[in-house]
């Protein structure tokens, strides 16, 4: 079992949480796990990447090869597209329709247009998924559940990280962070 993933995003909107959960998940699993940051300019709304690998077998390197990821999610489409080169043929991108618009920024419908044209691609509005579940800001969680579609882990074990994570935010928070994750998962298998 082999999963080279890449995050990106922009500051802020949890690639690094989103990385630590499916490390810790993969951990928990027994594989082994590289993760690599890039943090940028994350505090003032710059590019977010992180590399992570998972196998069952010894990694070398922290850093995904060009062209050799299995899965590309962006939380940004901008960034989902800046990635989508590193796609592995048959990879599949996961990718928000909702800019962060802290630059000069391109059309977006020709950026999610490029995005759609890929050959495994789900796009779509995972803010207003986040919405749809209690709390926009849950959005990284929705991206999650889209991710967790592509991984082989038993049934379960993200949900109980999101209730260990977030327990000491109180209930409330735990529920809106599970149901934006089968909400995100709902989304890739639709």
């Amino acid at each position: 079992m082999k999963n080279d993933i890449i995050l990106s995003g922009v500051g802020g909107q949890g690639i690094l949480t989103i990385a630590a959960m499916v490390g810790r998940a993969a951990v928990e699993a027994g594989l082994y796990v590289k993760q690599s940051e890039v943090h940028g300019m994350a505090q003032r709304g710059g590019a977010v990447v992180a590399h992570l690998r998972l196998s069952d077998e010894t990694i070398y390197s922290d850093l995904i090869p060009a062209g050799g990821a299995d899965v590309v999610l962006g939380v940004e489409p901008m960034e989902a597209l800046r990635h989508a080169s590193q796609l592995a043929p048959g990879g599949a991108l996961l990718a928000n329709t909702v800019p962060v618009r802290n630059i000069e920024y391109p059309e977006v419908e020709d950026i999610v247009a490029q995005l759609r044209a890929l050959p495994r691609s789900v796009v779509f509005d995972a803010d207003e998924v986040a919405r749809q579940v209690g709390n926009a800001r849950a959005m990284n969680m929705v991206m999650l559940g889209a991710l967790t579609a592509f991984l082989a882990f038993p049934e379960g074990v993200f949900e109980a990280l999101i209730r260990d994570t977030f327990a000491a935010k109180g209930e409330k928070v735990v529920e809106t962070n599970l149901k934006a994750l089968a909400a995100g998962r709902a989304a890739v298998q639709e």
